[in-house]
C-alpha cells in the first residue's frame, strides 16, 4: 500500500513515516520545510526515512493545489494522514490569517483531491486544544464550540469539512485529537523541550501559576503512533478519537521529574496562565481503547528519560560541533 503523509517531516510525522516504512508500506512524504522552527531539525528527522527504497519526499506546500494533484497522479496513495498545520496555541494568537489559510485552506485543498482519487482511508490529526475549557476528564462527545485560540478554532473547522467530505464522498474519515504529546524529535517550542533547554543553560524557567493547578495529559509519542496506525487500519467509515495517556501530571510535577532525570536543577519564574492555554488537558480514551485497541504503556519518567537521551545525543552534539 502506498500512504501519503503530510507534515511528514515534523515530530510526530517523521516517527510516523519510519513506523510505516518499517512494515514494508510505501510512504510519500510532503512537507514545506517551513521556518516555523529550524528546517534542519526536518532534514535530520527525515534521515533514516530517506534510506529505505520505499520512500518518496515532495517538498512543498500542502495548500499548492498543482503539486497535491500531482502527487495523487503519480504516486496513487491509497491512504492519506493530514498531519500538515500551523502548530501552537499562542503564536496563532499573532497571526490567525496563516493559521486559517494552512489549517483550513490546506485541508481543504488535500480532501478535495483526496475525494477525487478515491482514497480508501484518510486520518486527520487533531489537538486536545478543541475542547477549551469544558469540563474533565474530556470525551470525543464534550463540548468543543468554544477554542480559546485561533489554533483550536481552525482544527476544529478541519475536523467539521472533513466529515463534510466523509458525508458527499464516502471517504472513510478517522479523526484524532492529540494529548499533549513529547519525546524525541519534539519541537523546540514544546514543553519539554523549552524546560530542559532552560535548565541546561541555568536560565529561569516560565511556569505558568508557578506549575500550580495546572495539568497536562502528556502522551509519548510511541504511543501516538500506535493510536494513528490503528486509525489508518481501522474500516470505521467516520469517527473521533482522543489519543491521550488519560493520566494528566501537574506541571510542577512534571518540573520535578525532569530534574531528578537530567540531574539539572529549575529555576521557576512564576506567570499567569495565557488565555489561550487551558487549566487542564485530560483524555478519556475509553473510544479508542474498544475501538481501535489504543492502550498507552509509557509512563512519564520512561518518557523523559527518552527525551533526555535523544537531547543529549542531538541537540546538545549538534550545538557543540565545530
Amino acid at each position: 500500500m502506498t500512504y501519503l503523509i503530510t507534515g511528514g517531516a515534523g515530530f510526530i510525522g517523521s516517527h510516523l513515516v519510519e513506523a510505516l516504512l518499517r512494515r514494508g508500506e510505501r510512504v510519500v512524504c510532503l512537507d514545506n520545510f517551513n521556518d516555523y522552527y529550524s528546517p534542519d531539525r526536518k532534514w535530520r528527522n527525515i534521515t533514516v526515512a530517506q534510506s529505505y527504497p520505499g520512500y518518496s519526499l515532495v517538498q512543498g506546500d500542502v495548500r499548492d493545489r498543482d503539486l497535491v494533484e500531482a502527487i495523487f497522479a503519480q504516486h496513487r496513495p491509497d491512504y492519506v494522514a493530514h498531519l500538515a498545520a500551523m502548530a501552537g496555541p499562542r503564536p496563532s494568537t499573532r497571526n490567525p490569517q496563516l493559521y486559517e489559510s494552512v489549517n483550513v485552506g490546506g485541508t481543504v485543498n488535500l480532501l478535495s483531491v483526496a475525494a477525487r482519487h478515491g482514497v480508501k482511508g484518510l486520518v486527520l490529526a487533531s489537538t486536545s486544544s478543541v475542547y477549551g475549557k469544558s469540563p474533565t476528564p474530556w470525551s470525543e462527545e464534550s463540548s468543543t464550540d468554544r477554542p480559546l485560540s485561533p489554533y483550536a478554532a481552525t482544527k476544529k473547522a478541519a475536523e467539521v469539512i472533513s466529515y463534510t467530505f466523509h458525508h458527499q464522498y464516502g471517504i472513510p474519515t478517522r479523526v484524532v485529537r492529540f494529548f499533549t504529546v513529547y519525546g524525541p524529535r519534539g519541537r523546540p517550542d514544546m514543553t519539554p523541550h523549552l524546560f530542559v533547554d532552560a535548565m541546561v543553560a541555568g536560565r529561569p524557567i516560565t511556569l505558568y501559576e508557578g506549575g500550580v493547578g495546572v495539568y497536562r495529559d502528556w502522551t509519548y509519542i510511541d504511543d501516538i503512533i500506535g493510536g494513528v496506525l490503528a486509525a489508518l487500519d481501522s474500516h470505521i467509515p467516520y469517527d473521533i478519537f482522543n489519543l491521550g495517556n488519560a493520566n494528566p501530571v501537574q506541571l510542577c510535577d512534571f518540573i520535578t521529574a525532569l530534574e531528578q532525570i537530567t540531574g539539572y536543577r529549575a529555576m521557576i519564574e512564576p506567570r499567569p496562565l495565557p488565555a489561550a492555554d487551558p487549566p487542564i488537558t485530560y483524555a478519556n480514551t475509553e473510544k479508542a481503547q474498544r475501538l481501535l485497541g489504543f492502550q498507552p504503556s509509557t509512563t512519564l519518567e520512561e518518557g523523559l528519560s527518552h527525551f533526555w537521551l535523544w537531547y543529549q545525543e542531538k541537540v546538545l552534539q549538534e550545538r557543540h560541533a565545530p
